[in-house]
């Protein structure tokens, strides 16, 4: 399987997001605010242009069942909305002035730029590395039990089989569409990086 293949030649980048100080500091619930709010900001805007990449991808793919499944993902991410939309209510963040930083616009613009330019396979692969990361850190999270702090919610979000099940499917049309691997290989690993700059852009702000 692509899937598989595509996700164990990452596994340097997955383990240095797992260990980043941004996602250790929400496993333990010691993240400064900060980081946490300028990070539910950028993902907001971040998801808004995943949901328009899922519709695109929608409309290019050639058969119903794939055309149902990207529909599928892009109402979950709205449902993914409502929980930064629940943070942003609690820690008043107005999500509609929110400005992307470098690293949001240079996932995004990869993100809609691959969606308007390549075919299903590409497409998917670009979005794949999002979804599965997102999984398997709230999955570790998770382990030995779901912890009870002001970040509990997501993790809960990311560990739950709903999130898990979104994630197959992804990885099902990952599979099923994509033809060229050696093009694969190359927008995962730049989608897993870019990954990796979200969240250390987001540590960044509790810097002096």
């Amino acid at each position: 399987m692509i899937s598989s293949d595509l996700w164990q030649a990452n596994q340097d980048l997955i383990i240095a997001c797992l260990e980043h100080p941004f996602v250790q500091g929400i496993a333990q619930g010691t993240l400064p605010r900060n980081c946490f709010a300028f990070y539910v900001g950028q993902d907001a805007f971040f998801l808004r242009s995943f949901a328009r990449a899922y519709s695109i991808a929608a409309a290019k793919t050639p058969d119903w069942e794939g055309f149902q499944l990207f529909h599928s993902l892009a109402n979950g991410v709205l449902e993914e909305l409502q929980l930064h939309q629940n943070y942003a209510q609690i820690w008043e963040i107005n999500l509609q002035t929110i400005q992307p930083g470098v690293a949001t616009r240079r996932y995004t613009e990869f993100l809609l730029a691959t969606a308007w330019s390549r075919d299903i396979g590409a497409i998917a692969a670009a979005m794949t590395p999002c979804m599965r990361l997102y999984a398997f850190l709230g999955q570790k999270l998770a382990q030995p039990e779901i912890p009870n702090h002001q970040y509990t919610d997501w993790i809960k979000t990311y560990s739950g089989d709903e999130f898990e099940q979104l994630t197959q499917q992804l990885e099902d049309l990952t599979n099923r569409y994509s033809v060229d691997e050696s093009q694969a290989h190359t927008i995962y690993r730049y989608g897993m990086l870019c990954e990796q700059e979200f969240f250390q852009s987001a540590w960044e702000q509790n810097k002096p």
